[in-house]
């Protein structure tokens, strides 16, 4: 199907009309909704007349269930036991000092990287310094204690850094 110009005129017409992309699809035939709003993008139509059965939103005025809450009562349904709750596991925090210096890293490659080895990736991967940190890793951890420090925060501090803001 070509875009002609009679149908492009009537495509302008109905968009000014304030019919959706379906109907106008429906009504030129041959055309996709997608088709339509591609051609309404690029000819760079914008308005739209309003229909007369659109009322203006009212703003929320009770506050909304907090995420704790919904999770629940999901956890209630799925469960089928309102008795019983999900509940969150923490990853305890790896004991460092909280003004603990990063360890010169020992700028490994991606092909040097082992299982043993920490996979902090240091500088842009798009130029050529970049490299990984390469320090022995904790147990079943891919980083160091260092980077661990950094990547696993538990949710305590995390709410309070963003209760702070």
């Amino acid at each position: 199907m070509a875009w002609t110009d009679d149908r492009v005129a009537t495509l302008t017409k109905l968009w000014a009309d304030g019919l959706s992309a379906s109907q106008i699809a429906n009504e030129l035939g041959g055309v996709t909704r997608n088709a339509v709003i591609g051609k309404v993008h690029r000819l760079g139509l914008s308005g739209r007349a309003r229909s007369g059965n659109s009322t203006p939103r009212t703003k929320r005025t009770t506050p909304r269930a907090s995420t704790y809450a919904k999770s629940s009562k999901a956890a209630s349904r799925i469960s089928g036991n309102s008795g019983i709750k999900l509940h969150s596991v923490s990853i305890p925090r790896p004991e460092t000092a909280p003004d603990a210096v990063a360890p010169d890293p020992l700028k490994l490659s991606l092909i040097e990287l082992s299982d043993s080895t920490c996979k902090w990736p240091i500088g842009d991967p798009s130029t050529s310094d970049f490299y990984f940190c390469g320090h022995k890793s904790k147990d079943d951890c891919p980083y160091c204690e260092f980077h661990s420090s950094l990547a696993y925060q538990p949710q305590a501090e995390r709410r309070a850094k963003r209760a702070s803001r």
